[in-house]
């Protein structure tokens, strides 16, 4: 295996772990429900329970995202280079086309669909269960009984399409933001300190997430709808909606635009930024060290 496969498989699982609390508060925000566990429900856990609790529905995105992490930089360096093959090293992108990048971004991002539609799946509905039995391999158990193969992609065209515009933002504002913080620098391929690339990680997280966030409360909203919770008499209720019938992305558009409106699509925002900014900073710096220390592409 390559460096790249090593260092982004390292860097996405360890943002996972340390940014799941955050992403459990934020699509627990996005689908409209009561944020608080039951009155009393930690209080009677144990606290190895208490501690678990923190990770709930993370099993799947450790593992997915690490995976996940890996098609992406490894499609988006491989583009990139097809794209400009004077480039030399993966971290170290100075003088490439900021369009280029952006487009590889976009590639890498579709190029992940295979993994990213059903972890995020199974890493919604799991964040959702509040009784106990919100295991990822309970809910990938109870998506495969119902839908086979078929059922674990329930909302992949719109998490596609977030992801192919999401990446590309992603790289391309990565990318522009160590760019401008290193521009007093002499040689434009010099290394950035540690914190410049946590800054320039953190910033590229927000802008990100920001840039695509009403996608993703769709994508949420849809694989988390009534339709599906009304099956599961552990799910923290969602809304108050009557509607039990499955809905299509539009239609989970529509009725969010008129319900609350454009607020309605951003939801949430404030914790997913916070979020953003911490793990992709402990993310780009996870990958550029590992990459610095495997040592560059031959």
């Amino acid at each position: 295996m390559s460096g790249d496969f090593y260092a982004s498989y390292v860097s996405g699982a360890l943002g996972i772990l340390i940014g799941n609390r955050l992403d459990v508060l934020k699509v627990r925000a996005q689908a409209n429900t009561d944020i608080s566990l039951p009155v009393g429900s930690l209080e009677q856990d144990n606290a190895f329970k208490k501690f678990t609790a923190l990770f709930r529905g993370a099993a799947a995105p450790i593992l997915g995202y690490g995976a996940l992490n890996s098609i992406l930089f490894m499609t988006f360096n491989r583009s990139l280079k097809m794209m400009d093959p004077s480039i030399f090293d993966y971290t170290k992108l100075a003088g490439v086309d900021l369009s280029k990048i952006w487009a590889a971004g976009a590639i890498g991002g579709l190029a992940t669909f295979v993994v990213s539609a059903p972890s995020e799946l199974i890493k919604c509905r799991a964040q959702l269960i509040v009784d106990g039995q919100g295991s990822s391999y309970g809910v990938f158990k109870d998506i495969w009984k119902q839908g086979g193969i078929r059922g674990l992609y329930y909302g992949g065209a719109i998490t596609a399409l977030r992801d192919l515009f999401g990446y590309g933002w992603y790289f391309w504002s990565y990318e522009l933001t160590k760019r401008l913080i290193l521009s007093r620098q002499v040689d434009p391929f010099i290394s950035p300190t540690a914190a410049e690339v946590l800054v320039s990680g953190g910033i590229a997280g927000v802008i990100t997430w920001v840039s695509i966030y009403p996608l993703d409360v769709i994508k949420t909203r849809l694989q988390t709808q009534p339709a599906w919770s009304a099956e599961r008499q552990s799910l923290v209720p969602i809304g108050n909606a009557v509607n039990q019938r499955e809905q299509s992305s539009l239609g989970v558009a529509r009725e969010i635009w008129h319900g609350p409106g454009l607020r309605g699509f951003y939801r949430g925002v404030g914790i997913c930024s916070l979020r953003a900014f911490i793990v992709n900073a402990v993310q780009w710096y996870a990958y550029e060290r590992v990459m610095a220390f495997l040592g560059p592409e031959r």
